[in-house]
């Protein structure tokens, strides 16, 4: 039947569609470029291949003093050519995901080859991320996560507020000592036991995708074995310009936030509504962690200084400090332990990252 159509369309008899073709949908990619030395400039020309163009809107496209990033779209590809000429600033890395890129050079210009198969933007948020994951399993009952913020990788509204030194110290101290009560209590082990996790979280300074202010860090409780486990309840414990944590905005999945301040026990349920621990900040700007069957725990500071080290208190009694250096130009992370008694601890870990991407290499220590 086809073929008579098209004979008698020859003849001017009948008109034959031509078959319809589906638009390819788009692709994305992305990728930062990494300076030598940080420093203010403008931003990098980027020459694409044919077909492939810069995705639309600033906050895909991002110059920092340490860094340029860029999203590109175009039909899916494995490997999409990009040269990025940037006169006077040598390049000294490419970064896709938590990959260095292989790259070559020609004057002031660097030529390398990114996958562009990502279904959106958002889907490629790892390649801004500088993270390191210190437990990162959430089947070990915590998934523990640290952000490593740099000022000279400052993007978005990051770029108009003060910068975060003291919350930047600050929420590094209070996930290692969360993570010394998650343990010691036994919390972890029944999450682990029932296919639950603890997520302990800092906050970013550099991705335009998501605006993760004001500083804040998370003690949260998944009833499950991943981020979508139903009922999750996420606390956002903010962080004042010393660090102190002044304010839980606590997300329940499917149920909104509700606010807490200083003094107000907020509870932590499982999805049939069973207790798991209550979160109080305190009056000093720490928080004390309190399982039903105790003990409880307080978290504090000497004068307050949250920046320095935290002490803890169990059952009212002292128990540890700890603290955690992040050494973020260098790829070290420094976590610190030590008895409050005269009971001898001491504990040093030392986390080798790549300062790019935040990839743990190596875990040292006593």
């Amino acid at each position: 039947m086809r073929r008579l159509l098209i004979v008698l369309a020859l003849f001017g008899l009948v008109s034959v569609a031509a078959p319809s073709v589906a638009a390819e949908p788009l692709a994305f990619g992305a990728f930062r470029v990494v300076k030598a030395s940080p420093a203010v400039t403008g931003a990098p020309t980027i020459t694409l291949p044919d077909g492939y163009t810069l995705a639309t809107g600033s906050q895909y496209h991002v110059t920092s003093r340490a860094e340029h990033y860029a999203f590109i779209t175009g039909p899916q590809n494995q490997a999409v050519t990009v040269t990025v000429r940037w006169p006077g600033v040598p390049v000294t890395a490419v970064i896709n995901g938590k990959n260095r890129l292989p790259f070559s050079a020609d004057g002031d210009a660097v030529t390398f080859r990114i996958p562009v198969t990502g279904a959106n933007p958002n889907s490629l948020q790892s390649t801004l991320q500088v993270w390191s994951y210190p437990s990162p399993s959430t089947a070990s009952g915590i998934h523990w996560r640290f952000e490593h913020n740099d000022q000279d990788r400052v993007a978005g509204v990051w770029t108009t507020v003060p910068w975060p030194a003291a919350a930047s110290k600050a929420f590094v101290n209070l996930l290692v000592a969360c993570e010394a009560v998650l343990q010691d209590s036994g919390l972890a082990a029944e999450a682990r036991r029932r296919g639950h996790f603890f997520s302990l979280m800092g906050f970013e300074t550099n991705n335009t995708l998501h605006s993760d202010n004001p500083p804040h860090w998370h003690l949260a409780y998944y009833p499950g074995l991943d981020y979508s486990a139903p009922r999750a309840h996420v606390p956002h414990f903010w962080l004042d310009n010393t660090g102190k944590t002044f304010y839980n905005g606590m997300d329940v999945q499917g149920e909104g936030r509700s606010r807490y301040y200083a003094g107000d026990p907020a509870p932590i349920e499982d999805a049939q509504h069973n207790l798991i621990v209550t979160l109080t900040i305190r009056a000093d700007g720490g928080l004390d962690i309190e399982p039903p069957g105790g003990p409880k725990y307080e978290i504090t500071a000497p004068q307050q200084k949250f920046t320095e080290r935290v002490h803890i208190y169990r059952d009212g009694k002292p128990w540890r400090w700890y603290s955690g250096v992040d050494y973020v130009d260098d790829g070290l992370l420094v976590t610190l332990a030590g008895s409050l008694t005269a009971t001898p601890y001491k504990r040093t870990t030392l986390y080798d990252y790549d300062p790019l991407t935040g990839v743990i290499q190596q875990v040292s220590g006593t």
